[in-house]
């Protein structure tokens, strides 16, 4: 049983050797650890302090793709060096190292696919009281979204069974961490959350820049993958509120026609077109989560056949790096 811990860093001189400091060697139910680093295009001495700090692995980007690109490569990278289990943890000593063993436990036991550590959001002191209640909000839209758990979406500090890491794709270009658990409970994956402890601050996040765009693009993230993975149910709900009032204003204009018609001589035409016009866009919308569902379909069988591509490809890297090893 081998455990990878891997590190998203982009610029981290500064923090990397505290996180490395922290992070364990010897883990209970665990046969090896090693430790990997995604240099996310770094220009200071990131690498040479992974190095002096004897990291195992290290995935360079010649540029900075963003965090997302970067938790993909560290994944593939990780399964390519044999990991059954993938811990994902902040180069910013965020989250309590100390934890890990607590984090992979309902992975050994056979329990949950991924595990999501819940930070004790209240109280963190460098959190404003909008971000703390923004961090419930979202998490909360993902666990509806998703169906699972999960008590704290946003945490980076997760850890992930090898079957899973092998089912997962990222869309986003911002963050993987919204889309990740939504999938993961999309594609019927048993996601677990454990609190967790976190340690000092030592730098401001960089991922929220501001609490706009922020909340933003974490709306956009959500809609996207609901719409990705439940169109039908999406364009539903979307179509059934046009729909809805359109055949409200055709029964008025039906009671208006049958009551005032004979009196008043008015036909209430404006109103009649205008409800045709909201019961048109609605099946319209129904048309489109039909179409949608049926491409839904499609992409099933495409990430079927995309896992067994990475399943050989990941096998054959092993078998490779076994021989050379003999050798």
């Amino acid at each position: 049983m081998k455990l990878i811990i891997q590190i998203p860093c982009y610029n981290e001189e500064n923090t990397l050797g505290v996180t490395l400091s922290e992070l364990p060697r010897q883990v209970p139910g665990v046969d090896h650890v090693e430790w990997l680093i995604i240099n996310d295009g770094s220009v200071d001495r990131t690498v040479d302090v992974a190095k002096e700090w004897g990291v195992d692995h290290v995935v360079n980007f010649d540029h900075n793709q963003g965090l997302a690109r970067g938790f993909m490569a560290g994944l593939d990278a990780c399964l390519k060096a044999g990991a059954d289990i993938i811990v994902n943890t902040d180069a910013d000593n965020q989250y309590c190292a100390a934890d890990i063993p607590k984090l992979i436990e309902p992975i050994l036991h056979g329990e949950a696919e991924i595990v999501v550590g819940e930070r004790p959001i209240m109280e963190i002191q460098h959190f404003s009281p909008i971000k703390k209640i923004l961090q419930r909000l979202g998490s909360w839209a993902v666990r509806v979204a998703s169906s699972t758990p999960v008590a704290d979406a946003p945490s980076g500090f997760r850890a992930i069974s090898r079957n899973a890491a092998m089912q997962l794709n990222v869309f986003n270009e911002y963050t993987y961490t919204l889309e990740t658990i939504i999938q993961a409970g999309q594609k019927g994956m048993a996601v677990a959350s454990v609190p967790i402890r976190t340690n000092g601050y030592l730098r401001p996040s960089r991922l929220v820049k501001s609490i706009t765009s922020y909340v933003q693009r974490s709306l956009f993230t959500i809609l996207r993958i609901f719409i990705t993975y439940r169109p039908l149910s999406f364009f539903t709900i979307l179509g059934a509120i046009p729909f809805g009032l359109g055949f409200l204003l055709s029964v008025r204009w039906i009671w208006l026609f049958l009551t005032e018609f004979e009196q008043t001589g008015r036909s209430h035409v404006p109103s009649l077109i205008f409800s045709a016009i909201l019961i048109l866009i609605g099946v319209q919308c129904w048309i489109f989560g039909l179409i949608a569902d049926l491409m839904s379909a499609n992409r099933k069988l495409l990430e079927d056949i995309q896992l067994r591509l990475r399943r050989s490809e990941i096998e054959e890297h092993m078998n490779k790096h076994r021989e050379k090893e003999m050798r």
